[in-house]
């Protein structure tokens, strides 16, 4: 497997992610439109966002904010004080959707007019993607790479490496295939490393874990990576809504300096990292090989609930 070549001097590259969803998390994520739930996506923006932006830039920290171009839509101002701040954009759908429950060609669509949306008021077009929903539908890869991505942030096949996601064939009762690598670079994402699940409040489960708790798990995570993983990334996913809250954010300035204490630390965005990569002969391999995808027909005999 290739490496990251870390600038001279630095062993291990760190992304504070943000997944900037404000309103588009309760409509593509959860399908609840009403107005609690959109006030909910109101405090990422209005309060949460600008806390992660001031201490951003305290701790003299650039990294990447993934939103959808609802948010971007939806308030502007803020997602322009974002980008006026130096930080990425990347890609994160239109209306956070569910890519598994829409059409190839609705996935396209919105991710063209995502597109659409930041030409228009940041006048790029993203390097990188994030599914809104951390999976994929039979099309995304596809379009992942025919959009021209440089690398996808989606997928948990590692943990603290960056990897060329393969594709595969699904099969019951004998082993699955391996299919072609992508020329899409992979920075993982990690449920450990995402503040939504130990930290929110849904309705259908209560994440408001413990803040000393999370932050050690937090902790942990990085100190096992800085002493263990040669060329490691550390890389986040926070939600403004979410992290935002006051004693999440004194958690996270309590990581951030905890993490800034270490030597040879590199904050980067994922397009830093990605841009970083190389390449070696089993990446090249796996590259190369034959075609396989697809999930085969689950057998008659096996009665999983609703088949």
């Amino acid at each position: 497997m290739g490496k990251v070549k870390m600038p001279k001097g630095k062993k291990i590259a760190v992304n504070i992610g943000v997944d900037f969803d404000a309103q588009s998390l309760w409509l593509g994520g959860f399908n609840r439109p009403s107005p609690s739930f959109m006030s909910r996506g109101e405090f990422g923006a209005t309060v949460g966002t600008p806390r992660l932006i001031e201490l951003f830039k305290r701790h003299g920290i650039v990294t990447t904010f993934f939103t959808p171009a609802h948010t971007v839509d939806t308030f502007p101002d803020i997602s322009k004080k974002v980008f006026e701040a130096g930080h990425e954009i990347g890609h994160h759908g239109y209306y956070h959707e569910n890519p598994t429950l829409i059409t190839r060609d609705t996935e396209r669509r919105l991710l063209d007019l995502a597109f659409k949306t930041y030409k228009n008021h940041f006048g790029i077009r993203p390097t990188g993607y994030r599914s809104p929903y951390w999976d994929y539908s039979d099309s995304t890869l596809d379009l992942v790479e025919e959009s021209g991505f440089l690398y996808d942030s989606s997928l948990m096949a590692r943990d603290l490496v960056p990897y060329r996601p393969q594709r595969w064939q699904v099969r019951w009762e004998k082993g699955n295939i391996a299919g072609p690598a992508s020329k899409v670079l992979e920075i993982p994402v990690s449920w450990y490393l995402d503040d939504f699940p130990a930290l929110a409040y849904t309705g259908n489960q209560e994440g408001m874990s413990d803040t000393d708790a999370v932050y050690r798990r937090w902790r942990d995570i990085f100190d096992y990576a800085y002493k263990n993983q040669e060329n490691g990334v550390y890389a986040m996913a926070l939600h403004p809504q979410i992290i935002g809250q006051a004693h999440h954010m004194m958690m996270l300035e309590r990581l951030v300096e905890h993490i800034k204490s270490h030597d040879g630390v590199w904050f980067a965005t994922c397009e830093e990292i990605a841009k970083a990569w190389e390449d070696d002969d089993e990446d090249r391999r796996l590259m190369a090989l034959p075609d396989a995808r697809g999930v085969e027909k689950m057998p008659d005999d096996y009665h999983w609930p609703g088949k």
